[in-house]
């Protein structure tokens, strides 16, 4: 088992395959995944002999009203995307979802690609609910779906697992059909152009390599906020909450890619390798490194929102936190003594994705005798919205006295390119062309879930904080070193 390089296409395009949407009724596909196929269609990723088959549990709809089904999720698509639909989307039902179902799936595989003159290049997408992953992949595996007469893709979403036990029983039953070279585990997060942008920046640009160390860095922030409660999403969100929601995965990644020392090549196993490392640096970690909260009633943007305990489908009682604040540090040559501050949570003061690295203060207090207060410069890297990066820096104001000013230099990706490429338009281009660099290899799973597991086994009390702040106060007894506070929400933002 492997992945074969048949049929591999021309560079940016990818070559004539199958893909398989095992979920292919679900929320998943309507809302991302056929969108994200009708763009990459538009622009050309993917060759016209390329088709999509999709599968889901029971005996309905028949293959014509799923093909409306999926024009209407496309807002009613036009003409081309329109007749792409009715000559490259087919469905199959699995029935129960059984041994049996997915050996008929295998039967229309073959049919499809003998008709089509394909060249047995396969992606198999699980857009299922996580409960339903092993099924899925021991039954693929029995029909013999793991390896065919081309190459052979399995993407699973996240979750992967909910603790270090499941992770590592999920990895074993996927090495037990497929090989890790042939495995997609998507965290959406890595498809955003900025994450991406990481990389370059960071390793394209010696002037802020030379930067990032411990000798230079005082501090790293990392905050991913959300003004949006869970919605609909109240019995999941209620069973996992913000440590397995968003810190395993998401928050984990960009902490990687930020702490990660430079790869010897810009290929995916040597980038992934350097992720593992950090990873691997990284103890456990104790409740002393950590704070929790859940939300209460509050108000944003000038409208009254229910505390956690009054949404859908969440317990009277719970305890589960939405809200997680974490202080990592990592005990290697570069990063040794320099904090990495992560803080995640629900019905925030508004939605924010950004990195903040503040630099240290001068090492001579030069301007103390002007009484003249010297802030640190930062470089704060945003992902959304409104992404782009912003570099804080010290000027003198105009006039006779030396008094200082703290300015910005900013870059915003709008208006350098215009609008950016939905997150999974660009992983789906990057599973079709064989490039895993922006997925999560099965130790870096482990490893993750290896680090959170003692706070999910006791990560001590919850604390309440109003809807529309940044979260409870009790996060500031994490902050250590000069200031002692969390980066001005308001810097790198245009004013």
């Amino acid at each position: 088992m492997s992945d074969a390089p048949t049929g591999t296409g021309t560079p940016g395009r990818a070559a004539p395959h199958l893909f398989v949407i095992l979920g292919a009724k679900g929320d998943l596909t309507q809302r991302k995944l056929l969108p994200a196929v009708a763009k990459l269609i538009r622009r050309g990723a993917f060759d016209d002999d390329s088709v999509i088959l999709g599968a889901s549990h029971g005996t309905e709809p028949t293959e014509a009203d799923y093909r409306k089904w999926a024009i209407d999720a496309l807002g009613g698509a036009d003409g081309e995307l329109r007749a792409w639909c009715e000559a490259c989307l087919f469905y199959q039902p699995l029935g129960d979802a059984g041994e049996a179902g997915y050996s008929r799936l295998a039967e229309r595989i073959q049919e499809i690609e003998k008709a089509r003159g394909l060249p047995g290049n396969r992606i198999f997408y699980l857009a299922l609910p996580p409960v339903a992953f092993p099924d899925a992949i021991e039954n693929l595996g029995r029909a013999g779906l793991n390896d065919g007469p081309g190459w052979t893709r399995l993407v699973i979403e996240k979750p992967f697992g909910r603790d270090l036990s499941s992770a590592q029983s999920l990895n074993g039953l996927v090495h037990r059909w497929f090989d890790e070279s042939q495995v997609y585990r998507i965290d959406h997060y890595l498809g955003k152009e900025t994450v991406r942008n990481l990389l370059v920046f960071r390793f394209a640009n010696p002037i802020f390599e030379s930067l990032w160390n411990r000798t230079q860095v005082e501090s790293v922030h990392i905050t991913v906020a959300e003004s949006l409660g869970v919605g609909r999403r109240g019995g999941y969100y209620d069973q996992a909450g913000a440590l397995r929601d968003m810190v395993q995965n998401h928050m984990t990644q960009l902490f990687t890619l930020i702490g990660m020392e430079v790869p010897a090549t810009f290929t995916a196993d040597a980038i992934r390798a350097e992720k593992v490392k950090v990873l691997r640096t990284l103890p456990p970690l104790g409740r002393d490194a950590a704070v929790f909260g859940q939300y209460a009633a509050g108000r944003i943007d000038g409208a009254d929102v229910p505390a956690y305990r009054e949404e859908r489908r969440v317990r009277e009682n719970s305890s589960t936190p939405t809200w997680v604040g974490l202080c990592l540090s990592l005990p290697n040559w570069r990063w040794q003594g320099v904090p990495f501050y992560l803080r995640t949570g629900k019905r925030l003061e508004r939605r924010m994705t950004r990195i903040v690295v503040t630099f240290r203060r001068p090492p001579i207090a030069l301007f103390d005798s002007l009484a003249c207060d010297v802030g640190r410069n930062s470089l704060v890297i945003t992902l959304q919205p409104d992404e782009g990066f912003a570099i804080g820096f010290e000027v003198k104001k105009p006039g006779d006295d030396i008094e200082l000013s703290s300015e910005q230099l900013r870059f915003r990706y709008a208006d350098a390119f215009g609008a950016l490429p939905e997150a999974y338009e660009t992983l789906l281009a990057d599973i079709a062309t064989g490039d895993q660099t922006l997925f999560v290899h099965a130790e870096e799973v482990e490893q993750s879930w290896r680090i959170y597991q003692p706070l999910l086994d006791d990560g001590g009390p919850v604390h309440p904080y109003r809807a529309g702040s940044w979260g409870p106060a009790e996060v500031d007894r994490l902050i250590r070193g000069p200031g002692k506070t969390w980066p001005d929400p308001d810097e790198g933002r245009d004013p």
